[in-house]
């Protein structure tokens, strides 16, 4: 969205596409998560691991935050 902004895209459609584009990132991170670990993530040290992967695949921290925090 921010980059969106500063392109120049009025608020309101930036807003729209982030929401949009959301549910295809967070879906898109899960299955790269996916293919990389096998399993679900039991500690702390895992999860924060699986966060910095998703960081340099280039994800942002809401989208992190919903695929290896939350569920």
């Amino acid at each position: 969205m921010h980059d969106l902004r500063g392109k120049g895209i009025a608020e309101a459609a930036a807003a729209g596409a982030a929401t949009e584009a959301g549910g295809d990132e967070i879906a898109r991170a899960r299955e790269i998560l996916r293919r990389k670990y096998r399993s679900p993530a039991a500690t702390r040290e895992e999860r924060a691991r699986r966060a910095r992967f998703l960081q340099g695949r280039g994800f942002s921290h809401e989208v992190i935050r919903r695929v290896v925090i939350i569920g």
